[in-house]
């Protein structure tokens, strides 16, 4: 009598770990087949969420910025490229994202981090199904609006 008791036991734990499987597959598996997303289209969704943000000025360090806007200014460009200042990690399920930003000034750069890291998530994990365990956001600059202009305009201190 022992036996068949354990091995009604061991059946018991087997049928509640397969009941519990359907409910944790990740969006990404289908009884269809695998979805993968590449890196790109994940640079792409999170430039766009960063650009949504109001304080941000550009995206990317001063070398990338200024090629790009070499870039934008060729005829037939496409415009602005939305992965410019995004660095991405991408798993299965899983991604990891890196922004390197530009703040306009007087911006709060604490909010700003939040709005951005809260937005860049929803938009990547609504449109992806991957889940984002990280929004790294590095400021590079500080935009400061008419800073050459007020260089050439300003009266000079000595005569």
């Amino acid at each position: 009598m022992t036996q068949p008791a354990t091995s009604n036991t061991s059946q018991t734990p087997a049928t509640a770990s397969t009941a519990a499987s359907p409910p944790t597959r990740d969006r990404l598996a289908t009884e269809e087949g695998q979805i993968t997303v590449a890196e790109g289209v994940v640079q792409k969704i999170a430039g766009k969420a960063c650009r949504e943000i109001a304080g941000v000025h550009a995206m990317g360090t001063g070398g990338t910025r200024a090629f790009g806007a070499v870039r934008e200014r060729i005829p037939g460009s496409t415009g602005p490229n939305f992965a410019q200042g995004v660095g991405v990690e991408v798993g299965e399920t899983e991604a990891a994202i890196d922004l390197d930003i530009v703040v306009e000034y007087g911006a709060s750069i604490a909010e700003l981090g939040r709005s951005i890291q809260r937005n860049v998530k929803q938009s990547v994990e609504r449109m992806t199904g991957l889940h984002v365990v990280e929004v790294n956001i590095a400021v590079d600059d500080v935009y400061l609006p008419g800073d050459g202009d007020q260089d050439a305009a300003a009266p000079s201190r000595v005569a």
